[in-house]
């Protein structure tokens, strides 16, 4: 069951009234919270997971999108507030790793609470520059083939029809200009971190994703899907056993700790 009550800008599982953790989820470029809408069904109980709804893309679709990461940020971190009140963790895919990663900086800078795990998917490190050249400023139809040819992410159906994609564009281009402009803000990492990819993705090779271990200023692991830099759909059953996995003993830790409710007769 899904409650979208509480705001703009998250999408919740309704769960438990007070989870163990909260798991926030955030988006690759051009999309909404609405990839993840599966991902409750296989956490354990006690986990909620949070899905991140930028300006933009479907229950935002009027609003216009932001095109710079600090904004999205600055943003976020004053929204998510309120739900920092029980242990959390962020996952962000692609562009959602580079906006998950910068929200654990700004928390460290500001003294907030600190995520349980960072699990970035999809994305080189932030100090690895990008090899190939801008492409925000392009023509619609050159733009559109051109993110076809780097990700493979505009379904065929949605690249022959010109009103659907006139809807999409906007949205993914400054999702893209946020990305071409972006400047690392964060230091060391002081959670644990972990960091998945496609075995066969050229945007975010082996290496680029090893080179986030430089930022982890505590556990570092790297495990690699079979597939491209959208293998998080096809292996999408294995990559959640495996954040289920990670999750596990500190889901158990929280359980021992969590004080019992008692009822008075």
């Amino acid at each position: 069951m899904i409650d979208s009550s509480v705001g703009r800008w998250v999408v919740r599982n309704a769960g438990a009234a007070r989870p163990c953790l909260r798991l926030f989820c955030v988006p690759w470029a051009g999309v909404g919270a609405s990839v993840y809408r599966l991902w409750c069904a296989a956490l354990p109980a006690g986990t909620e997971v949070c899905s991140i709804q930028l300006p933009g893309r479907e229950s935002r679709l009027r609003e216009k999108p932001f095109d710079r990461i600090d904004d999205i940020v600055a943003a976020l971190r004053d929204e998510l507030t309120p739900l920092l009140d029980v242990p959390f963790a962020f996952f962000g895919h692609s562009m959602g790793a580079v906006v998950a990663s910068e929200l654990c900086g700004a928390l460290a800078r500001e003294g907030g609470p600190q995520p349980l795990h960072l699990f970035v998917s999809g994305r080189r490190a932030p100090h690895v520059v990008d090899p190939d050249p801008p492409l925000s400023g392009l023509s619609d139809d050159d733009f559109a083939h051109e993110i076809n040819k780097r990700f493979g992410g505009i379904p065929a159906e949605i690249m022959a029809d010109r009103e659907i994609l006139a809807l999409l564009l906007p949205c993914l281009r400054a999702d893209i200009a946020a990305l071409e402009s972006y400047r690392p803000a964060m230091g060391r990492i002081a959670c644990p971190l972990t960091v998945y990819g496609g075995t066969l993705d050229s945007r975010a090779p082996r290496i680029h994703l090893e080179a986030w271990q430089e930022m982890a200023g505590s556990d570092f692991r790297l495990r690699l899907f079979e597939g491209t830099h959208f293998y998080i759909t096809p292996r999408r059953a294995e990559l959640l056993a495996d954040i289920v996995a990670t999750l596990a003993p500190l889901m158990r830790s929280l359980e021992e700790t969590r004080p019992v409710t008692q009822v008075v007769e």
